[in-house]
């Protein structure tokens, strides 16, 4: 089934109800703000701890460094393994054979559950089918909605990269734009390509696609700068996280663009540029509720046999959009860094 047909098959799909230790993992590593976050995370929003005995989970993203929605995602994770009596080890890194080994490391630690994003699926097939092997409960998050199924992961939790393109394209057309710009920060990173395929399916106008170095900050802004200053007719930016929509936000001025500015994902600092008008909207993917539901599931199916989504669909997190008409209550929640 090509992505196309296979997204549209999904959107009567329901979205689920609200319902790291170094030396295991020591070849990973966190966001920046990791500590931090850990730190503020906790059982504030945790409903107590369960009476069940204490398991392992390992969690393993493709995080780069820095990026603040992998705090979100974290967050949620540590209050489901704070409720469940659950060890949670995370640990992430950008590059795909990387994250591979992670993997490996926490199968060789035989870890009772792992939670892992596909954003490279073929990368890491060989080494999931290895903890598959190993007797090991995996879910995947993030990343892959198109691959967990065929990988034979038990559950997955996240949004349809290509409908949530869509909608935006949508709403893009509803707005008025004739010609925008997706931006792209990881070339062949299966999810972002998707989100920028979905964008030119909805959008009626011009889409572009520009690609850009998210590792690289500076160079990502001038990248975008110089390409407001060559095309003065595209008046849509589209960006794919959070802080790349801060840093077009000051590439549009640089360049003296009137382009509107649009993105996916948000963080505390985002929601503010949403209030202020900086950024139109923002597509909500509920990160928090991802890391969160792929522990609690590991926990469910240990404790309790459960198979969230019946390993047979998704479960969707989003797209939820934050705009003028509701940023100030998703504002409450994210000041916490939990939306």
């Amino acid at each position: 089934m090509d992505r196309s047909s296979h997204a549209r098959s999904r959107r009567n799909v329901p979205v689920a109800a609200v319902a790291a230790a170094a030396a295991l993992l020591v070849a990973g590593c966190s966001s920046s703000s990791g500590g931090k976050q850990s730190a503020e995370s906790g059982s504030a929003v945790s409903a107590g701890k369960a009476g069940t005995p204490r398991m392992t989970v390992a969690m393993i993203t493709h995080a780069v460094p820095g990026d603040t929605f992998w705090d979100t995602i974290r967050k949620g994770a540590e209050a489901a393994a704070a409720k469940d009596n659950v060890k949670l080890v995370y640990s992430s890194d950008p590059n795909a054979g990387n994250q591979a080994n992670l993997v490996q490391n926490a199968i060789d630690q035989k870890v009772d559950g792992i939670a892992v994003t596909l954003a490279k699926p073929d990368a890491m097939k060989d080494v999931v089918a290895k903890a598959k092997a190993a007797g090991i409960p995996i879910v995947g998050f993030n990343g892959g909605v198109d691959d967990w199924k065929s990988q034979g992961l038990l559950s997955y939790f996240g949004q349809d990269e290509t409908v949530a393109g869509e909608a935006i394209g949508r709403k893009l057309s509803a707005l008025g734009a004739k010609n925008a710009v997706c931006v792209i920060q990881e070339q062949g990173h299966v999810a972002l390509e998707a989100r920028c395929a979905g964008v030119k399916k909805g959008f009626t106008g011009k889409t572009q696609i520009l690609y850009v170095n998210g590792a690289d900050m500076p160079a990502l802004k001038s990248t975008i700068t110089a390409k407001l200053t060559q095309d003065k007719t595209i008046d849509e930016v589209v960006t794919l996280g959070a802080p790349y929509a801060l840093t077009a936000v000051q590439s549009i001025a640089d360049a003296g663009s009137k382009a509107k500015l649009a993105t996916f994902d948000l963080n505390k600092d985002l929601v503010k540029a949403v209030q202020n008008g900086n950024i139109q909207f923002a597509v909500d993917q509920q990160p928090y509720l991802q890391g969160y539901l792929s522990v609690d599931s590991l926990w469910l199916y240990k404790t309790n046999g459960n198979y969230s989504g019946g390993s047979e669909e998704p479960v969707l997190t989003g797209p939820a959009f934050v705009d003028k008409t509701n940023v100030d209550t998703i504002a409450t929640f994210a000041a916490k860094g939990t939306r």
